[in-house]
Formats: C-alpha cells, sequence, structure tokens
C-alpha cells in the first residue's frame, strides 16, 4: 500500500512464521503484509495472542529457537532480512537499525549493574565510543530521556528507580543503540495513566529529536489515538485491516475492527452492558479455513465460512480483507456504537 510517493523503508510481504511445539506446527503469523514508512508511527493493535509481537520479533531476529520464517519476505532498506543465517548478519540490524523498547522494564535491567554500566554497553557496542566520550554519551542519554542529575543517576542500580523511571532508562538503552526505527511493545502497561502519558510524550519528543521510524505494539486504543499516524489491526496472525488513525477509527471496515471499537468502554451507554467480543480467536495449530473472525463474527456471511477473504483496497491508504467490501456482497451496517463514532 503506497503513500502519497513515498517507498517504504520496511516492507513485509506474505510472511509465515511457524512454531515447533511437542511434536505440533503452530503458525503463529498466517500471510502477513505490512508496510512501514520513514518518520511515521504505526500503531499494531489487536487481542493478545493475535501475533502482534512474534511479527515485531521476526524483524530483529528475535524468535525463539524453535521458531522460523517459512515464507514471505522481509525488506529493509533493500536488504532480504528472511536470508539471514547467522547473529552476526542480525547483530548489524538488531540495535543498530531496529531496537525494541520491552514492556516490562524491570525484566529488561539487569539488577547487578548500574544503570550507566548498562546504557554504556549499547555505547560502546553500537557508537564504538571510548572513556570520557562514553561517559559523556551516557550521561546525555539519561538527560535525552528525562532524568535529572544524569551523574548521581548513573551510578545508581534498576531498584533504586521508580517503574516510570526504569522505563526511561529502557528507553535510554534503545536510542543509545542509534536506531532508525524504534518498536515500543506495550510500553506503558505497567505504568499508571499519568505516568503513561509522561512516557508517550517523551517517545514523541524522542522521534523528532532523532528523526526515528516509531512502531507501537498495543491494545490499548486510546494510546493508538494519542500517538500514531496510521494502524495495522491483527488478528489470528494476519493483518486484516491498515489505514490511517482517521480511517481506522472514524471508518473501519472490518467486522473485527468494529468489534475491538465497540468494546471501548467510553462508547458504553449508561444502564447498557458494555459490549464485548464472545467467543476465542481459532486454534493456529491447525489451518483456518474461511474468515478467521468470522466464528466470532454475527454478522458474518456464509462465504466467510468457505474461502478467506483477499485485501480490498478502499483508499489509496486504507485497505482490509473482509468479504463485506466484495461488489456483490450485501450491505451490511456497522453495530450502533460504530455509528456514533462516524456520527
Amino acid at each position: 500500500m503506497m503513500r502519497g510517493d513515498n517507498i517504504p523503508v520496511l516492507s513485509i510481504k506474505d510472511l509465515v512464521v511457524r512454531f515447533d511445539l511437542r511434536g505440533q506446527s503452530l503458525t503463529a503469523i498466517r500471510g502477513a503484509s505490512l508496510e512501514l514508512y520513514g518518520g511515521e508511527s504505526l500503531a499494531i493493535v489487536g487481542e493478545s495472542g493475535s501475533g502482534k509481537s512474534v511479527l515485531v520479533k521476526s524483524l530483529m531476529g528475535m524468535l525463539d529457537k524453535n521458531g522460523r520464517v517459512a515464507g514471505g519476505s522481509i525488506r529493509y532498506n533493500g536488504q532480504e532480512l528472511t536470508e539471514f543465517r547467522t547473529e552476526r548478519e542480525w547483530l548489524s540490524i538488531r540495535g543498530r537499525e531496529i531496537a525494541m523498547v520491552m514492556q516490562d522494564p524491570m525484566t529488561s535491567l539487569n539488577p547487578l549493574k548500574t544503570i550507566g554500566e548498562q546504557i554504556g554497553e549499547a555505547i560502546s557496542l553500537h557508537q564504538n565510543l571510548r572513556g570520557t566520550a562514553r561517559r559523556d554519551a551516557i550521561h546525555g542519554m539519561i538527560a535525552d530521556v528525562g532524568i535529572s542529575d544524569p551523574l548521581r543517576r548513573a551510578r545508581q542500580y534498576p531498584h533504586e528507580f521508580s517503574g516510570g523511571m526504569r522505563q526511561r532508562v529502557v528507553i535510554a538503552i534503545a536510542m543509545a543503540c542509534k536506531p532508525k526505527i524504534l518498536i515500543c511493545d506495550e510500553p506503558t502497561t505497567a505504568l499508571d495513566v499519568t505516568i503513561q502519558a509522561q512516557i508517550l510524550e517523551l517517545i514523541k519528543d524522542l522521534q523528532l529529536k532523532y528523526k526515528l521510524t516509531v512502531i507501537y505494539i498495543t491494545h490499548d486504543l486510546g494510546v493508538v489515538a494519542r500517538v500514531a499516524d496510521r494502524v495495522a489491526v491483527m488478528y489470528a496472525g494476519d493483518v486484516v485491516e491498515q489505514g490511517t488513525t482517521e480511517e481506522i477509527f472514524f471508518e473501519p471496515a472490518h467486522p473485527y475492527t468494529w468489534a475491538l471499537l465497540s468494546s471501548l468502554p467510553q462508547l458504553g451507554r449508561k444502564g447498557e452492558p458494555l459490549c464485548a467480543i464472545e467467543g476465542t480467536p481459532p486454534s493456529l495449530f491447525e489451518a483456518v479455513k474461511g474468515d478467521a473472525f468470522a466464528p466470532r463474527n454475527t454478522r458474518a456471511l456464509r462465504i466467510d465460512g468457505l474461502y478467506a477473504p483477499p485485501s480490498f483496497q478502499i483508499t489509496r491508504t486504507h485497505s482490509a480483507k473482509t468479504w463485506l467490501l466484495d461488489p456483490l456482497a450485501p450491505r451490511i451496517e456497522p453495530p450502533e456504537a460504530i455509528r456514533r463514532l462516524r456520527g
């Protein structure tokens, strides 16, 4: 999906990722396609288990040992990443070009090393700085993420920091690699609402300062509305809809996107039960027949149970995989909550 005359810096095409588990094969990513453009913020949303984290880990060669890319393409600046076979090849991308901020800062930090040491490791590895230059870079990175008194803080250990401050440190370590793309995997999940807002604002500031391209992995649609230029909706290992934030929130086309948005508490009405998505996602140990969301979709068509829908282009920036967009499909109105959003 092209956006204007821009060429994507990262292009994922028909990606398939499988894991071997107890003698069985689980297809975690089922032919997903996605493009990322320089300088934008892309949010990938969906329920737990939809494949969001597996998708981005495949971009950095961070799949578990029992996982593998079984098909498709990942191209970054002209390089085909699916052809990488060695750790040395991945180290030319991981951290240096694409870095990740994990959702739990406490498990991302070494409790036995000072904050300065941990930031310094990334600086030494990716910027090749030593001595005074390395020390100055450590203090500068600590200051960049909004931590005051960097000289004193660099000598402290993770347990001496609050949750929000630890998340800032994790961001500093990722930024010390000087990446082009920053992946934020649920960066605010473990934080209270006030600190969440501060961390999101920090990431936006760093994006402007360092000309970053940012991918947010989240299930919080409130975060999406605040930070994203574009949104990709994942379900059962596939990208089922993608478009600008305005298109996804105000003109959603896929029934799964309708269900996600309808489940927002703020769209509920006093005295009425909150909307919930009934049922569970399909087992990915077996081949999915038809539209993966069909068994949970009260508006499903007969064809949804037979054939997987292709991707229909709605606008130049908006596409969705649903038979409802086929010219021969009956006109089906979205839920009332979605109509209220449009109004």
